[in-house]
């Protein structure tokens, strides 16, 4: 029968801090593990990211070859959505993959990039949108 003092941790409970104190109240170094999943969950972000980004200009490369005047500038507007996001997918894999490869305890999470490209995209569709409604 095991004690209370030797209970099992579940796998899913949150990472270790990087620093411990020991008994001495002295902060020592942790090596933080990194699993190898993790590098492949930021390269399906990354290739998810840039998945959007090709239906995206798919949809400018559709409304330049088959529009009017008013779709060619909303094409340039969609292609141009499409380029920010392209970019900050890759400077968002790049950061991630930094910090996994120094084995950084670190917040990969990003809660204000996908807004901000929402509300880009938002925007853009709405001014194809005022284009089409100011004819």
């Amino acid at each position: 029968m095991a004690s209370s003092s030797t209970a099992i941790k579940p796998a899913w409970t949150a990472p270790q801090p990087s620093l411990e104190p020991n008994a001495n109240n002295k902060r020592i170094a942790l090596p933080v593990r990194v699993e190898p999943k993790v590098f492949f969950a930021n390269e399906r972000t990354f290739l998810s990211w840039l998945n959007f980004t090709v239906v995206l200009g798919g949809l400018a490369i559709g409304l330049l070859n088959f529009g009017d005047h008013i779709s060619r500038v909303s094409a340039g507007l969609f292609t141009l959505t499409a380029m920010l996001i392209m970019l900050y997918a890759l400077y968002t894999f790049q950061w991630r993959a930094n910090k996994i490869r120094q084995h950084m305890a670190a917040p990969y999470d990003d809660r204000i990039g996908p807004t901000i490209l929402c509300v880009l995209l938002v925007l853009t569709v709405a001014f194809n949108f005022y284009l089409r409604l100011g004819t």
